[in-house]
């Protein structure tokens, strides 16, 4: 069913009061616009399936939105993070609760961040058309072929999402995810700040005051792509700030010899935008500036005790069935091995229990590793 009316919304929603869940997935655009612009929502529970159609002049989104926020509903989704986004610029608050199946399936041993077509497929043995997965939302109207494959997202998903369930249940692991799934709610997750946007852009060996220009740069290309509602790239490229912040050109002619930025712009607004960002940064104070980040201390013999906990996280992760970067990441493994007490994902909740507590046991010298018929095995309370 494609609902473009606010009475035929109020009605389909009315219908899912008090569902204990509903299927929610969003088709959306973003190739030409800074905010992902929203096309279609499908929304299921049951024998109710539905793509709302919010392109439709004048529809009232709010039972939607009513529908979206009720707690008494768990809203599941398959990679949620886009959609939740989408949601609070959209309605302005995080649906809540959710149940993100992709992090679900990662938890269950079905791989790490695994596909939605791959999960219908493992869990469901259905194999999706994915014809209309690469097209135009936003024409109008849409095809029968784009409607069933739109609400097929949705009514699969009611299915994924109760054998997830029975497995985590299962597997005495729902209070896993429920750790994960909170921390999608948090709104600030989504918000753009222009000021950290230089953090995404990556510099070899930056001095402090090119950090310092690039911070000013970056926070005025994303003001501006936003007020435009543009891609950032269409403002100006990521390679063009760093030139910028590495050569600091002070006048027209100067910013025109940088690759990327052509005379018109120099002598244009954002021209003149860029110029006012660099004299900014340069006259802040220095001890305003982004400090450069040191390269982490390597223990002797840092390399080897990476490799410790590697063979530590492979053994655990086999035993709990459960794919190694879901537990811990190369990168939070190294911070592991170097810091005291780092402040990493793989020392806190679940993760902990599975492998963290056991990494920080086996840097201290509480745990050893030791071959024993053909498997890897603890070795704890030796002198």
């Amino acid at each position: 069913m494609l609902i473009t009316t606010s009475s035929a919304l109020r009605e389909f929603c009315e219908a899912l009061r008090g569902a204990p869940y509903i299927a929610v997935d969003t088709e959306f655009l973003r190739e030409k616009t800074y905010h992902s612009k929203l096309c279609l929502v499908q929304v299921a529970y049951g024998e109710h399936a539905a793509a709302i159609d919010p392109l439709v002049k004048g529809l009232d989104l709010s039972p939607l939105k009513e529908l979206l926020c009720d707690e008494s509903t768990v809203k599941v989704l398959h990679a949620a993070t886009q959609d939740l986004q989408i949601f609070l610029n959209k309605i302005g608050q995080v649906p809540a609760p959710v149940f993100d199946t992709q992090i679900a399936a990662s938890v269950c041993g079905l791989g790490e961040q695994p596909g939605y077509a791959k999960l219908v497929s493992s869990l469901l043995k259905i194999q999706i058309d994915k014809a209309s997965q690469i097209t135009d939302w936003s024409l109008r109207p849409l095809t029968d072929r784009q409607l069933e494959y739109a609400l097929s997202d949705v009514t699969h998903l009611c299915r994924v999402y109760e054998k997830l369930v029975a497995r985590l249940a299962s597997t005495q692991r729902s209070s896993w995810v429920a750790e994960d799934m909170e921390a999608l709610l948090d709104p600030a997750r989504y918000r753009v700040i222009p000021r950290e946007a230089w953090r995404r852009i990556k510099i070899r060996r930056p001095k402090s005051q090119t950090l310092a220009v690039l911070r000013e740069l970056a926070a005025w290309r994303e003001e501006r792509a936003m007020d435009s509602d543009i891609p950032r790239t269409w403002v100006v490229r990521d390679d063009a700030l760093i030139e910028i912040a590495q050569n600091l050109p002070r006048d027209t002619d100067a910013l025109a010899r940088v690759r990327a930025v052509n005379a018109r712009v120099a002598n244009g607004r954002d021209g003149e935008a860029m110029l006012a960002a660099v004299e900014t940064a340069l006259g802040s104070p220095e001890d305003e500036w982004p400090e450069v980040e040191k390269p982490p201390r390597r223990l002797s013999g840092h390399e080897s005790l990476v490799l410790l906990l590697q063979a530590l996280l492979h053994r655990r992760c086999e035993i709990h069935g459960v794919a190694m970067p879901v537990v811990a990441k190369r990168s939070e493994i190294d911070r592991i091995a170097t810091e005291q007490d780092p402040d990493v994902p793989a020392l806190r909740g679940w993760r902990r229990e599975v492998f963290g507590a056991d990494a920080v046991a086996l840097c201290e010298g509480r745990l050893a590793l030791t071959g024993r018929e053909g498997e890897v095995v603890d070795v704890r309370d030796f002198d």
